[in-house]
């Protein structure tokens, strides 16, 4: 098997380059400054060239606030460039593993959301993943789909890092009380996309450790296991006005993909434990 990674500098990409080196898999990685998925043209040279048996897709456009300005840019990268990663693999018979989010949904659900909950995305970052998934399901048979949330693995675009970004130079730190999700490692993410992949499974799924909190739980809970001292005092949402809205609660349900490999996957809080040690 020979796998192409796209968006190999994010933080899943790293792990999956990590991941497949150590597992003396065949692959080539390209980070988007390498290949620009945009650019259909450039997609069919790099895989006509390498000629995969599978792409996985870890490149995005992650900004949320900043896509409600820049949502041309959002779309033209989550959807349309994915759009043509759809196309080239359906050309050439190729096998595509993309990621998605929970923010698909609008967080009215007063339970865990599933794979068969009809999206309703609240923000221009969420409708433009939305899209992606969309054009995927018209274009390819041969496919995975894997929505998760609040990824963190190695890399500066996420939650954690933020957070003792901020702990440095604030005495104290608010957080939102009232936004409830799953807290999803990397590794977590590439180990089970293996697994189903080994499987042979195909379809939507989503991809999630166990349990759910708020992000006030998960900055406590990463300080107390880094050994930081600063309070945390739980705000809402809406005060801290951020041009994007987001849903207050998107908890996914991973009992599809648990079912289907025979599997349990670690809770939030005992993954993170290990990350750390």
């Amino acid at each position: 098997m020979k796998y192409l990674i796209i968006g190999s500098k994010g933080q899943l990409g790293r792990e999956f380059v990590k991941t497949l080196d150590i597992r003396n898999k065949s692959f080539l990685a390209f980070d988007k400054e390498e290949l620009d998925i945009t650019n259909i043209d450039s997609l069919n040279k790099v895989i006509k060239d390498y000629n995969p048996d599978i792409v996985i897709n870890c490149s995005a456009y992650n900004f949320v606030d900043k896509a409600e300005q820049e949502f041309e840019e959002a779309f033209k990268v989550n959807a349309f460039g994915v759009s043509n990663i759809a196309n080239v693999c359906r050309d050439k018979n190729i096998f595509l593993i993309h990621y998605s989010t929970d923010y698909v949904f609008d967080g009215t659900k007063e339970e865990l959301y599933i794979e068969e909950d009809k999206p309703n995305p609240l923000n221009e970052y969420g409708k433009s993943k939305l899209f992606g998934e969309i054009f995927i399901k018209e274009q390819l048979e041969n496919y995975l789909i894997f929505r998760t949330s609040w990824v963190y693995g190695e890399g500066a675009q996420n939650f954690l890092y933020k957070l003792e970004s901020w702990a440095k130079s604030n005495e104290y730190l608010r957080i939102a009380c009232d936004e409830f999700s799953v807290p999803t490692s990397t590794s977590t993410l590439v180990n089970i996309t293996l697994k189903a992949l080994d499987k042979g499974l195909t379809g939507l799924y989503h991809l999630v450790n166990s349990d759910y909190c708020s992000r006030y739980e998960w900055a406590k809970a990463y300080f107390e296991l880094k050994g930081i001292k600063k309070f945390i005092y739980p705000a809402y949402q809406h005060e801290f006005n951020l041009p994007a809205k987001r849903p207050r609660w998107s908890v996914m349900s991973n009992e599809k993909i648990c079912k289907e490999l025979d599997i349990e996957i670690r809770e939030w809080k005992e993954e993170m434990r290990e990350i750390i040690r």
